[in-house]
Parts: structure tokens; sequence; C-alpha cells
């Protein structure tokens, strides 16, 4: 069990996290803010990681995966543009961080995760933390998950070496995506994803990043 003391024992440190690398980076709205300084990064890696979780940059989690450094997080989070009444499609639950993130800002998340560890462990401290709109699935993302079609925001924390059609074909009309697309870590960039009520699509390029490959 979690107590309110393993969550409140980095307050500061996430407070500043915010302040320093998001706010002062020119991510300005007040929800997304508000949820990375409410979200404990720390109880989302190994004990002995714990004094790093607030660090700016990523940390290793196992199985060749990692926790995305914050301010990628709050970037994605914030271009995702998410309202209170969507169900976000997050390909790649790592951990469980951006699953809980993505929680406190819409109505549904179903996650997925390629490695069964990972996604066993993920569900587990979700439910632990008290994130109960969450679904995690031990499911190949790049594939999607047809059976919650069509998401209105999907996300991607790991990155196809081309854009994925099928991720493409379950985004609603008016919904968004962000995902990194690119055929190495030094050749990898994130991909703003949109399309119309009518159904037509663009892509935009954003950020050059460094995201651990999509397996499957």
């Amino acid at each position: 069990m979690i107590t309110s003391k393993q969550i409140e024992k980095f307050n500061p440190h996430r407070l500043q996290m915010v302040e320093d690398q998001i706010r002062r980076r020119g991510i300005s709205d007040k929800r997304v803010l508000s949820t990375m300084a409410t979200v404990p990064r720390h109880l989302f890696v190994e004990k002995h990681q714990q004094q790093l979780s607030y660090f700016d940059g990523p940390l290793p989690i196992g199985h060749g995966q990692t926790i995305s450094q914050p301010y990628i997080v709050a970037f994605m989070t914030d271009e995702l543009q998410i309202e209170p009444h969507h169900t976000v499609l997050e390909i790649g639950t790592g951990c469980g961080y951006q699953s809980a993130i993505l929680s406190m800002l819409a109505q549904n998340v179903i996650s997925l995760e390629f490695v069964a560890k990972l996604a066993n462990d993920a569900q587990k401290r979700l439910i632990d933390l008290g994130y109960n709109n969450i679904q995690v699935h031990n499911a190949n993302g790049i594939d999607g998950w047809v059976e919650n079609a069509p998401y209105d925001r999907i996300i991607g924390t790991a990155a196809p070496t081309s854009m994925p059609d099928k991720l493409i074909e379950q985004l609603a009309p008016q919904g968004r995506m962000i995902i990194p697309v690119g055929g190495s870590i030094f050749d990898q960039s994130l991909f703003i994803v949109t399309k119309n009520i009518k159904g037509k699509v663009k892509i935009k390029r954003s950020l050059g990043v460094r995201f651990v490959p999509m397996v499957g």
C-alpha cells in the first residue's frame, strides 16, 4: 500500500521541476502544469533512482526502456490539447508515469505495452496510486487497439521507423496524435497528426527527440 507520506516525500523537488524545467521552457497550460506538479514521478522508478527522479532527463526502467524526460512528457501532453471528456490511446505504457499524467486530464486512457512484465507492473502501480481510469493491455502498440477506437487523442512514447497507418486510422475526426518517428535514436522527430471533421489528415514535424524504438 502506497502511503501519502511516500507520495509527498519529494514534493519540493517536484514543484521545482515544474518551475525550472517546464514552465520556464514555455509550457503554460494550467492543467498540464498542475498535473505535472501532482503526479509523484519518484514512485514510478526504482527506489535507488528516486533521488534522480526530478532531474532533467530520462531514466532506465529495465527491459531496454526508459521513463521520459519531464519536459518531453509535459511538451507532448501539452501538444495533445486533452479535454476532460476525451479518451486517449497511449502506445508504450512503460512504468506508467505518462499514463498517470494523461489520466488526470482525460476521461479514459487505454495504454498498450509490448513487454508483459512492464505492463503488469505498471497496472499494479497505477491501481495502488489510485489512477482508476486507465486500462493497461499487453499488446503490440503499432497495431493500436481497435476495440475502443476511434480515439480523441493518441500518444506514442516509443518510436516506430515510419508513420503508423493503423494509428492514424484509429484517430477520431477532430482528433490529434503526437508520436516520435525515426529509423534510429539519432534521426527522430516528434510528429503531430491532426484529423479534421471530414477525416482529412495533416502531419507536422515538431521537436527532434531520442526515444527507444517501438518493439513488436
